[in-house]
């Protein structure tokens, strides 16, 4: 009974012509697009084994540099009934951690490696909304659009790669039924964090032998400099915060121009500037040192940094 009055609230509001919410535009892609029916009783989809080790390898340096993260957030969470699941673009659950006592109940209800949890397999959900919207996202008991899944509670997080395109959903799970909205804030929270720390250790990853610039508020702001100072690289956030293009490769740039930073000097002076201020740091401000590692003459150094306004320390 429950589950028709469900079925019959979310045929009502995909109908209502006033309703403009976020999760009413779901539900109306799930069933105008996707043609689902809200009462429908499928079992989610799942791809077979082998075809599962493909996905799984086509990500593999992705899953190895997300895999702390993920552990850290379930020993958060896991004690709690929860259960951690990260998926590919495609919304395919590639990896899951679980409490062994839970995990019949969580293969029941299809949060399974290989399940298929894409808007077009199952409707309105945390991992498949949360993938169209590029957002994060709650989707809490009655707000999925098929009945069969109102017992759950699911709280996701997009992750971007390092070119800004969403590569994965993060979602912790739950079907307690004392598990509060309050209680779901808190677990978002932690949600977004975590996705946010792999998207910043996968960029990491990504430009072995760059320097990494905080460019934000957030340490997973990041730009990634080469050893001219040019900008080869930034994260989703540090894009935002700097105004860059949402997606694509970063066109090489120099760092500061990026960050804003302004002097009196151009050019070469600029350039000649930094190489000196690198010799000497290295040196510990000696310049005879700094000297020999550049390859001229002490003299011919402390002319150079007189006439660029520079001193040892």
């Amino acid at each position: 009974m429950a589950q028709r009055h469900h079925a019959d609230m979310v045929i009502q509001r995909t109908h209502a012509a006033g309703d403009l919410s976020a999760l009413t535009a779901s539900w109306r892609r799930s069933a105008v697009k996707h043609g689902l029916d809200p009462a429908a009783q499928p079992r989610g989809p799942r791809i077979d084994g082998a075809a599962l080790a493909q996905r799984r390898q086509r990500m593999d340096g992705f899953l190895h540099v997300a895999a702390p993260q993920i552990d850290a957030l379930y020993r958060l969470v896991g004690a709690s009934g929860c259960s951690v699941l990260l998926t590919d673009a495609e919304g395919i659950v590639l990896d899951r951690r679980v409490a062994d006592a839970d995990a019949a109940a969580f293969d029941g209800w299809d949060l399974a490696p290989g399940t298929d949890w894409s808007e077009s397999a199952q409707g309105t959900n945390g991992i498949g909304t949360c993938l169209v919207e590029g957002r994060q996202v709650i989707i809490h008991r009655d707000e999925h659009f098929l009945s069969r899944n109102t017992a759950m509670s699911c709280l996701d997080a997009p992750i971007h790669g390092p070119e800004g395109q969403v590569i994965a959903a993060l979602d912790v799970s739950s079907a307690r039924a004392d598990q509060t909205e309050p209680m779901n804030a808190l677990i978002g929270a932690m949600v977004g964090q975590t996705a946010r720390q792999i998207e910043a250790a996968y960029f990491r990853a990504a430009f072995v032998g760059a320097r990494f610039v905080v460019a934000g508020d957030s340490g997973e702001s990041l730009v990634a400099v080469d050893r001219d100072d040019l900008a080869i690289g930034a994260t989703r956030d540090a894009r935002r915060a700097l105004g860059l293009p949402r997606l694509g490769a970063l066109k090489p740039r120099p760092l500061a121009d990026l960050i804003g930073r302004d002097d009196d000097m151009q050019g070469l002076d600029r350039a000649e500037r930094a190489a000196l201020t690198r010799a000497l740091a290295r040196a510990d401000g000696n310049v005879s040192a700094a000297a020999r590692a550049l390859g001229v003459g002490r003299a011919t150094l402390y002319r150079k940094m007189a006439r660029l306004g520079l001193d040892a320390r």
